[in-house]
């Protein structure tokens, strides 16, 4: 059934997506391209489908979720796009194609992250006109891209790995909950907001959980999987000298934090009068998760 459920948001959140690039007008075509390059069939779409779901526990129509799901996979997207240039990760993979700095070059694939962002918020302001709860989603979302948010997480993991720092919790924490946090809590708390706040305390806390235990997993997949289960280079972390869950507790302590994790979130869940099964699967899909 979670499975099934998956593709069904899956298949209409790539169906909307692949819409809106067909529509879209961009001069020169390079700046479409390296931009499509790195959207379309991107991956597992968690963020999107993630919102989808919410959506749906809460009662919120699919099509007033889906601008806010393509507006926060494009955030998403351009957020690889620069992770992965020289500057700052250095990767030459991303999803098992070329990174788009080496299909395009450096500075288009700057400029197809600059595009994403800017567009994912063009997006946004076109559902504020519809009126004050969609003006409140759109600005809980782009915070939660921002420099108190995403940004402020992917600054201080490289501000950490260029100083050498001493490893230790309370950074590893902060980096966390906001590089890959940040924008999985979005994915609930939008259709809160589009639902007038409803449960809007229980999906935080939840999302909170969630966004470390994906983190975790991902430090976990970087240390044990391999380029044909993950699509990117691993051994990156230890590579970049990166602080993550594998370096300060060791695998198996990180794997212990994983269950944890994943605990304290289904715990949250069991306060929900809503048929929240699919999130409850997707706390194990994640947890278990090999790519």
């Amino acid at each position: 059934m979670f499975k099934q459920k998956y593709e069904r948001y899956l298949s209409a959140f790539n169906e909307y997506a692949e819409e809106y690039f067909k529509k879209l007008t961009v001069t020169p075509a390079v700046l479409k391209e390296s931009m499509a390059y790195s959207f379309i069939n991107g991956g597992k779409r968690v963020r999107p489908v993630l919102m989808l779901a919410a959506a749906d526990i809460l009662g919120v129509e699919q099509n007033e979720a889906l601008p806010f799901a393509l507006a926060i996979e494009m955030i998403h997207t351009y957020s690889l796009i620069h992770d992965d240039l020289p500057a700052m990760d250095n990767d030459d993979f991303r999803r098992g194609k070329p990174s788009c700095h080496k299909a395009f070059g450096e500075g288009h694939a700057v400029l197809a992250g600059d595009a994403l962002l800017n567009t994912a918020y063009s997006v946004c302001f076109d559902e504020c006109f519809k009126g004050e709860k969609y003006v409140r989603a759109a600005k809980t979302l782009c915070e939660y891209a921002g420099v108190n948010g995403m940004i402020a997480g992917q600054s201080a993991d490289l501000l950490q790995a260029e100083n050498d720092s001493a490893a230790n919790e309370e950074t590893l924490r902060f980096i966390d909950e906001h590089k890959t946090g940040k924008l999985i809590l979005a994915s609930l708390l939008v259709p809160c907001v589009l639902a007038d706040n409803k449960n809007y305390f229980e999906f935080e806390q939840f999302g909170k959980y969630l966004g470390t235990l994906f983190q975790i997993t991902d430090d976990i997949l970087d240390e044990t999987s391999d380029f044909s289960a993950l699509g990117k280079t691993t051994g990156k972390d230890k590579q970049e000298n990166k602080l993550t869950f594998v370096s300060l507790y060791g695998l198996d302590g990180a794997k212990i934090q994983a269950d944890i994790y994943a605990s304290d979130a289904y715990a949250v869940l069991d306060g929900i009068n809503a048929d929240v099964s699919f999130l409850h699967d997707f706390i194990t899909y994640v947890r278990n998760r090999e790519k």
